[in-house]
């Protein structure tokens, strides 16, 4: 009995090892740490207008070099214009699981081909601050470092 016990015990601890997301390695810079700060308040009913601080703001227009993930928004295996984010795409939870990422829209001088593992990124970084609905962040004339 006692070992059909620890058989089950077993099997099951198996299933749960299977079930877990596996750890990401952590992209946070002080960059990404100034790209946090964006926020949203509510300036009407219904309606939400984006803040940008101070330290933010300090960053825009300027040429930064940050770490991260490419999150593919169109079917192939190298992109000039995707997504990139401090987490993975395993880790995006319309991909995968957990929480919205910061995540900055990117247009390389040349396609970078896909991989899981995270790459650095240099470019000019833009806040888009007109309230369209285009992305908040850009990385633009971007290479891979």
């Amino acid at each position: 009995m006692m070992k059909k016990c620890i058989t089950v015990l077993l099997i099951l601890t198996s299933f749960a090892a299977v079930g877990q997301v596996s750890v990401h390695t952590d992209m946070r810079t002080p960059t990404w740490n100034l790209i946090g700060l964006k926020y949203d308040k509510q300036v009407k009913p219904l309606v939400w207008q984006a803040v940008f601080p101070p330290a933010l703001k300090a960053i825009d227009n300027k040429i930064i070099e940050i770490p991260g993930y490419i999150i593919p928004t169109k079917v192939g295996n190298s992109f000039s214009e995707f997504m990139f984010s401090i987490v993975p795409v395993a880790s995006c939870p319309y991909c995968g699981t957990g929480d919205i990422p910061s995540m900055i829209e990117v247009k390389t001088l040349k396609p970078i081909t896909w991989t899981e593992e995270p790459i650095t990124l240099k470019g000019k970084f833009i806040i888009n601050d007109s309230g369209d609905s285009r992305s908040t962040f850009f990385l633009l004339d971007a290479i891979k470092r």
